[in-house]
């Protein structure tokens, strides 16, 4: 009797040829509950002496909290939903003495006392969105935004009510110059005895509001042209600086996707992203309100060092675009939420980004003046950074900290009161996710000092900047400090450990391991672990680090067929001893290398982790030295791994998928298969956020786009090659793979397919779909490769 094709399949997929425990395709792709369900948000007890933390339920969307002592691993206990109400959330504000606390839970407010464990409900209400709560000044309250509006909680008076109300429109009771209506006032003494009463009634009523501090404000007006994106208000209470955009800008024409499986029955259609250049962000502008007077100024942006350089001006003039006039358009963040006050509320900070993405401004406001006193300027002629972007203020409410790029890596620095700026951190590793000590003697940070893909604690004095690693976990993704600061929450994780907690000493320390998740199924596997191992670079670039996996002994002679997997998001490193996002590909990786391949998964350049300089090496020229260093790797592999070179595939996701097409594209003699997963064929599809970082715009940077779209080189293709694309991918339009797909019909090119999942977005959700996809990736592999 003859099989079938796929239950032959499935059987040689289950048969081991290595150590490692085998692993089938189905297990691969299965929903990854049959892993365990990692450790999500994780939190203190407000006494310190217990960690809460939730996770998904295995086999349904709804997630639990579970507690577990903060000294003892094991012996989790669910918190039933009676308990729900006596949690403190995950996100806790403290008061300079650490001694009160702030809890958000469920879109309500609730302080607890730090002595006595009592909570106190601040709100009540019924989903309304709650955002940027602070102490006041003399932390007597709370201070939080709803929508515009600004209200404050008074500790002592149980009152709560409203502090700040900006509004988007003409005050009513200021009425503009009008010839018309003056010559009526002139000429009806009652018309105009009429208004002076209505004048004198509304400023009787504005000085008793003003003289009674039991009254809510009145509204404070900013005119009808511009909207409002952020505001923050001084914990003071007197001061609101309020970031404005133009009301009713253009956003540019919309995509439209459609959806061909529906519940329904009928095609439905939905309106996504805009495409790069047709939708360049808007600038933003500054305003500050005195709220004692509710004088309203525009703070100007001409101190801002180069703002009125445009860098671009080359580009510009070459393809004969009017030039910059005045100061560059700037955004406060991205989406207006870069600004920090001091918590006396005496000094304020605020972060500019030029839309061009080449310079990164911090800025303290001189307040009685409404003016900028520039602090730092960021500027790369490729572009800044979205991320490594943290600033604030020590608790002396004088010294401003930073990090910043600017000796090639993300490194912490402080400036005192005086203007002299120390950097607290150097060398050749990056600095992350600061967390400062109440006394601001202490910062602990995110560092990767032994190895790019190394992370751990650190903690670094502010007096001398020694700096020293207090964890010794290599897969730390994110920590919390204690209610007293003397341990710290860690999530970790390893190359098959999903993310779990421990508790570690905040001045250094063994950890406490609190939680393993993992079902008693997967940890029975023996995975192949994989090795970290460097590239040399060819083109200068410096070494490429790599995740290899290969067979645990290599039959002398043989060469192997060689995978190069791509990992997606460019600016994303996956060569890290955490858990990878690709946890179904690294399983994959396994089934590979039982059934016979070698697999590289590269960092390669553009990769997160590695500075400045790895980072904009593909500024203008996406696609080129990323795949000089897959090039680089293939060569490794043939060299050192018993690859051979007749014999190569490559495949990866999103920018993997890019990259893969590059591959294929740009090195057919070396790429003899190829499987592009939801891959961009045109950078002009793109968003803007992203693409005009690295490419700037169509109009202003046509060549980088064509030298950097793969769609440009599909005349090359001479391999076997796959495209897979979700059909409702709102990251990457389904368009993009349906257009490669015409231009290789009218090339006339023979070897691709294209596999469209109706049901799926830009990541995968759905099991069926999962294995359906690398289905057809194995089996081209297998086809081509073997």
């Amino acid at each position: 009797m003859r099989l079938p094709a796929l239950t032959v399949f499935a059987a040689l997929l289950a048969l081991p040829a290595f150590a490692s425990t085998p692993v089938t395709l189905d297990q691969a792709m299965a929903n990854p509950d049959w892993i365990g369900t990692p450790v999500e948000a994780a939190w203190w007890n407000w006494d310190g002496k217990q960690v809460f933390y939730r996770q998904k339920r295995t086999g349904s969307p709804l997630r639990d909290t579970w507690r577990v002592h903060a000294a003892q691993a094991g012996n989790a206990a669910l918190v039933l939903d009676a308990d729900q109400a006596k949690l403190d959330s995950p996100e806790m504000l403290y008061n300079r003495a650490r001694t009160r606390a702030i809890v958000v839970r469920n879109g309500d407010l609730f302080e607890r006392d730090l002595k006595t464990g009592a909570l106190v409900q601040i709100t009540r209400s019924n989903g309304v969105a709650i955002a940027a709560v602070q102490y006041s000044a003399d932390e007597r309250g709370v201070q939080f935004r709803i929508g515009d509006d600004w209200f404050a909680w008074d500790r002592n008076e149980r009152v709560l009510g409203p502090v700040a109300l900006p509004r988007a429109a003409k005050d009513p009771n200021a009425a503009e110059p009008d010839p018309l209506r003056d010559m009526q006032l002139r000429l009806s003494t009652i018309l105009k005895r009429q208004k002076d009463e209505r004048d004198a009634t509304h400023a009787h009523a504005e000085a008793l509001r003003h003289a009674d501090p039991t009254r809510a404000p009145a509204p404070v007006y900013l005119g009808d042209k511009v909207a409002i994106l952020n505001s923050a208000l001084s914990p003071d209470g007197r001061w609101l600086l309020v970031v404005t955009g133009p009301k009713n800008a253009d956003k540019g024409r919309v995509g439209k996707m459609p959806r061909y499986v529906t519940e329904s029955g009928y095609e439905e259609f939905s309106d996504e992203r805009t495409r790069v250049g047709r939708n360049t962000p808007v600038g933003h502008g500054l305003k500050l309100v005195n709220l004692a007077t509710r004088e309203v100024k525009d703070v100007a942006l001409d101190a801002l060092p180069g703002i009125a350089v445009d860098p671009l001006a080359k580009l510009r003039a070459e393809h004969k675009l009017d030039p910059l006039k005045g100061n560059r358009a700037v955004m406060i963040g991205f989406d207006g939420e870069a600004i920090t006050w001091s918590q006396n509320g005496a000094n304020a900070a605020v972060m500019f980004r030029s839309v061009d993405n080449k310079d990164r401004w911090i800025a303290t406001v001189d307040l009685p003046r409404a003016a900028l006193t520039p602090v730092h300027r960021l500027t790369d002629e490729a572009w800044v950074n979205y991320d490594n972007n943290e600033f604030g203020w020590l608790p002396d409410s004088t010294t401003l900290w930073y990090l910043s790029e600017e000796t090639g890596y993300s490194h912490l620095y402080v400036r005192d009161a005086a203007g002299r700026t120390r950097a607290l951190t150097q060398g050749q590793w990056e600095a992350s996710d600061v967390a400062w000590s109440a006394d601001g003697q202490t910062a602990w940070l995110l560092c990767n000092r032994k190895t790019p893909g190394a992370y751990e604690v650190c903690a670094v004095s502010a007096r001398d900047g020694a700096t020293r690693e207090v964890s010794n976990l290599a897969g730390v993704q994110d920590f919390r400090l204690s209610p007293d600061q003397r341990r710290l929450l860690v999530h970790y994780s390893g190359p098959y450990l999903p993310p779990q907690i421990a508790t570690v000493p905040s001045n250094g320390g063994d950890a406490v391991k609190l939680t393993d998740t993992r079902t008693a199924e997967f940890k029975a596997h023996e995975w192949i672990q994989p090795q970290f191992v460097t590239i040399p670079s060819t083109h200068g670039a410096g070494p490429i680090w790599a995740k290899l996996y290969r067979p645990a002994q290599f039959e002398p002679g043989k060469q192997y067929p060689v995978v190069m997997f791509v990992h997606g998001a460019g600016y994303l490193q996956n060569v890290t001893q955490r858990y990878t996002p690709y946890f179904r590909e690294q399983m994959f990786h396994n089934l590979l290398v039982q059934n016979g391949y070698v697999v590289l998964d590269m960092d390669y350049r553009a990769s997160k982790g590695y500075g400045v300089k790895w980072r904009t090496a593909i500024y203008r020229q996406m696609g080129h030295p990323e795949l000089d260093d897959y090039l680089d790797g293939v060569n490794w592999m043939v060299a050192n791994e018993q690859g051979d070179p007749a014999r190569v595939g490559i495949y990866g996701g999103s920018y993997g998928g890019f990259m893969t097409l590059m591959g294929m594209l740009r090195a057919p003699d070396v790429f003899k298969a190829g499987a592009a997963l939801r891959p961009v064929s045109d950078w002009t599809s793109y968003n803007h956020e992203y693409t005009a970082n690295i490419l700037n715009t169509p109009d202003l940077d046509p060549d980088a786009y064509k030298t950097s779209s793969p769609i440009e080189y599909a005349q090359n293709l001479k391999g076997h090659l796959l495209i897979a694309h979700g059909m409702i991918d709102d990251n990457v339009f389904f368009q993009d793979s349906v257009r490669m797909a015409e231009r290789l019909i009218e090339l006339k090119k023979d070897h691709w397919e294209l596999a469209p999942y109706p049901l799926e977005r830009h990541s995968f959700v759905q099991p069926e779909a999962w294995y359906d996809e690398y289905r057809r990736i194995y089996q081209l592999f297998e086809r081509t490769l073997k």
